[in-house]
């Protein structure tokens, strides 16, 4: 078969900058397998699959990176509206997507699309001395996301005291996965910003993604921690991996609203046993 397949570079102004995400419209969900398989082909952090809802203006969506399906994921959010509210439907300035993290929004705001995700919980923490061993450096403060209670850790949330800290890491991934001892969770680093409110780097090598360029998702535990740091719910941030993204933040309580812009890439046709 024949499938629509665009790859979008989300949190960024133009190509080559931000996250990039494949995202790929569907009529009906093709087999679990089938999708694994164009995600591992497709070799982005994350491809996006949506196909209509029950209701106008919302879709079913979901994430999977080469290697496993996730609950959530920012980037490839914004790449997927994208797509919707400016090549399949221009008109539309709001569209929401059924997901395994519930009902999330998508707004636009002038060049900007503005997603609406819930705010994680988080709890202070030990952080394990391999880990730190693995990314070369010691936080000044650990927390880990609180997801529900049958499963209370989930991402590390790692504070260092200043933005170089973070630009220097240089983690050994192997080693990395090894003090995670098989949890399937990612590290945030974070730290103050010197022209921003804050930075931050993410390592999922558990994900297959040894660092993401752009991490929407993170954000759900960055803006709740740094507003209440810095004392004020509208933040501006950097992710400063080697492509880099720069993210608008507002903290809601339950909530956290992501802005950031895109730009289409590629658009192509994908050949997919039927």
């Amino acid at each position: 078969m024949r499938l629509p397949l665009y790859q979008i570079d989300a949190f960024a102004s133009s190509v080559f900058r931000g996250n990039p995400a494949s995202v790929m419209p569907l009529e009906e969900w093709l087999k679990d397998s089938t999708l694994q398989a164009i995600a591992a082909e497709n070799n982005q952090a994350e491809t996006a699959f949506f196909r209509p809802g029950e209701d106008d203006d919302v879709f079913e969506l979901r994430w999977f990176t080469p290697t496993v399906e996730v609950p959530l994921c920012g980037h490839a959010t914004l790449a997927t509206a994208f797509v919707l509210m400016t090549e399949i439907d221009p008109e539309l300035e709001e569209v929401g997507f059924d997901t395994r993290s519930g009902r999330l929004t998508v707004s636009r705001d002038g060049d900007r699309f503005v997603l609406d995700f819930p705010a994680a919980s988080l709890r202070g923490a030990d952080v394990p001395a391999a880990l730190a061993e693995a990314l070369g450096a010691s936080p000044v403060e650990a927390l880990r996301a609180v997801t529900s209670e049958a499963r209370p850790d989930g991402n590390w949330l790692l504070v260092f005291k200043d933005e170089s800290d973070i630009a220097g890491l240089a983690p050994d991934f192997r080693a990395v996965l090894v003090a995670l001892a098989g949890e399937d969770v990612g590290v945030i680093c974070t730290a103050p910003g010197r022209t921003v409110d804050f930075v931050s780097r993410y390592f999922a090598p558990a994900h297959g993604i040894p660092e993401d360029s752009v991490t929407g998702s993170a954000h759900c535990l960055l803006v709740p921690y740094w507003a209440q740091k810095l004392g004020k719910d509208d933040l501006l941030a950097h992710q400063i991996s080697k492509r880099g993204g720069e993210l608008f933040c507002r903290n809601r309580r339950d909530r956290v609203d992501i802005g950031g812009r895109a730009v289409k890439y590629m658009e192509a046709i994908a050949h997919v046993p039927g």
